[in-house]
């Protein structure tokens, strides 16, 4: 399988991700939610003040992290906001579209009980969501600080890629990106991640049912902002950037404040746009816009 190289070495995740401290009180839904928004305003704050190599304004960004919890805090906020008891489990679609469950199927084709599909979730925060429970897949679960000790500690950015004589034994059906993608600090970074996805998922599977068209595939979850609302990314955008990495659109969903994709790999879709580059472009205007966006080089 042809990959593509790059000729800077990506950054990896744990430079821009701050430490984590005190593990906080089971929190309200409301203050949940504004801890995740506070510590992801902060945290592009950082990003931005480490861009420009401003130190001082740094480590008063990072006194504030601190202060507010840091990195472990957003952590539990963000696995209560993800509890069976709130409905946050951005998993269960995935597990939706599989089990033909989902209005908003192409098909009606499911996934057989019997197909065990090798999934890598990367930013994982739970052992027990829909997916860990479906008995559809053999979990690989990663994150940055792990908060369990099924959940492996790792910068996706430094995961081994393994090798071509062994990507069917050791990689992958489907590798998750929910709400990953959108915490990774700025655009280079974020297309750098999205790139590198394709080297864990091995050749599809004629062996097993239900899944023709399917996999191998990104699950990937974004909030719903980022692409409807953002001067640098529209839907026609983000599709024409998954093309260029060799992805097609298998399944979307939107909610009220997550959109939801399954991209299908094909390999020969990536050679045939081999040299394709996204920089920052402005797509949308107008003051209200967010700035999210994600550049190929």
């Amino acid at each position: 399988m042809t990959k593509k190289k790059h000729n800077k070495r990506p950054k990896l995740l744990s430079h821009t991700r701050p430490a984590g401290v005190q593990k906080p009180r089971t929190l309200s839904s409301h203050s949940t939610r504004s801890l995740i928004r506070n510590h992801h305003t902060l945290h592009k704050q950082l990003c931005s003040a480490l861009a420009r190599k401003d130190s001082s304004a740094a480590a008063s960004i990072e006194t504030q992290l601190s202060a507010s919890g840091g990195l472990a805090t957003y952590q539990q906020a963000s696995i209560q906001g993800q509890s069976l008891e709130r409905g946050g489990d951005a998993s269960k679609v995935l597990v939706g579209w599989l089990s033909g469950n989902d209005s908003t199927a192409t098909h009606s084709g499911a996934v057989s009980n019997s197909t065990r599909l090798r999934m890598l979730e990367v930013g994982a925060l739970r052992v027990d969501n829909a997916c860990s429970r479906s008995r559809l897949f053999d979990m690989t679960r990663i994150d940055l600080h792990s908060q369990h000790p099924d959940i492996e500690t790792q910068d996706f950015m430094q995961r081994p890629i393994p090798p071509p004589t062994q990507i069917q034994k050791e990689g992958y059906d489907v590798v998750s990106l929910s709400l990953v993608v959108n915490y990774v600090g700025d655009a280079v970074s974020r297309g750098d991640m999205l790139g590198r996805v394709s080297s864990f998922l091995r050749s599809k599977s004629t062996d097993a049912e239900g899944v023709e068209g399917l996999f191998p595939a990104l699950f990937l979850v974004l909030p719903a902002p980022c692409v409807l609302n953002s001067r640098y990314l529209d839907e026609a955008r983000l599709e024409e950037i998954m093309l260029s990495l060799g992805y097609k659109k298998a399944r979307r969903k939107l909610s009220e404040k997550l959109v939801y994709y399954l991209w299908y790999y094909d390999e020969t879709l990536e050679s045939e746009k081999e040299n394709k580059r996204f920089k920052k472009e402005q797509i949308r205007t107008g003051g209200s816009r967010n700035n999210f966006a994600i550049v190929l080089r």
